[in-house]
């Protein structure tokens, strides 16, 4: 393939078209959900994320929908709107599917931001951390029964999705860098930076069960609780080739976010192997 100019108008229309024309369409109303067997239904409860997801997914579709708003290029508004959307879409979901097995979340609607560049950033760098997560936690949970077969097609679509998030918002955050005047650019660098230190920070902190501020933003470091024993090593590995399967599928020439599955790698340099040895 032609290489890419990251920044350029043919940048900008790649990674905007990529995103619009791989949404997949469907309505959460016209999904019929299974009966399960009530130990399927037990699980199902038991898993101790449901709230934080449907939040989670609420305070998304917020702040996307609030830079939709503002953005004044038409193509990067048609991409973010669409993303808006699918957001609102997972929200919809997993109410819709906590309603028909009887689980119990709030359902509070955020305010939209103030700042909706700012919240844009942040949510998009905690995108990034939880997607690559929850990709091989879907995984493990898929493969080890815990998450019931007849509900995994349609939460490997949302796995999808999610894919297309992260991947729409590192090459925007390179688009938009670039595309500003240097004076404006050193500031949005500081916004950028320290957008991701505070999503970092706030894993960090519910790793170590503090309480977060921010409800919401990082319901998937929950889940490893759920899923069983699996040695983190077998976790790290899962979340890496899963990251790297799914971004697989889309155009080589776009941006893929580098910095989690990079730090997990360091990571698994120093977790024993089998024969209990860090790894050279």
């Amino acid at each position: 393939m032609p290489e890419l100019t990251v920044g350029s108008e043919e940048h900008k229309s790649l990674f905007c078209r990529h995103f619009i024309d791989t949404h997949h369409r469907y309505e959460v109303r016209d999904i019929r959900w299974p009966d399960l067997d009530e130990a399927d239904v037990q699980r199902l409860r038991a898993m101790p994320f449901w709230d934080e997801a449907v939040q989670s997914e609420a305070t998304a579709a917020a702040r996307v929908r609030a830079m939709a708003d503002v953005e004044p290029d038409a193509l990067l508004r048609e991409a973010i709107a669409m993303q808006a959307y699918e957001e609102e879409r997972h929200a919809a979901l997993l109410q819709s599917l906590t309603q028909r097995y009887g689980i119990t979340v709030g359902d509070g609607r955020p305010p939209a931001p103030r700042d909706a560049e700012w919240a844009f950033l942040r949510m998009g760098y905690g995108e990034c951390f939880d997607s690559f997560f929850a990709f091989g936690l879907f995984r493990l949970s898929a493969d080890t029964g815990l998450f019931p077969d007849a509900l995994v097609r349609t939460f490997d679509g949302v796995m999808d999705e999610e894919a297309r998030h992260i991947l729409f918002f590192t090459n925007w955050v390179a688009y938009r860098r670039l595309g500003l005047p240097l004076e404006r650019r050193a500031w949005f660098l500081v916004r950028r930076g320290l957008g991701l230190s505070l999503q970092a920070f706030g894993r960090v902190r519910t790793a170590l069960h503090l309480r977060s501020a921010d409800a919401g933003d990082d319901f998937t470091m929950q889940v490893p609780e759920a899923v069983g024993e699996v040695t983190l090593r077998t976790l790290a590995e899962t979340c890496i080739d899963e990251n790297e399967r799914r971004l697989g599928r889309y155009d080589t020439r776009l941006l893929r976010p580098t910095l989690v599955p990079h730090l997990v790698r360091l990571a698994l340099r120093a977790l024993p192997t089998r024969n209990g040895r860090p790894t050279a």
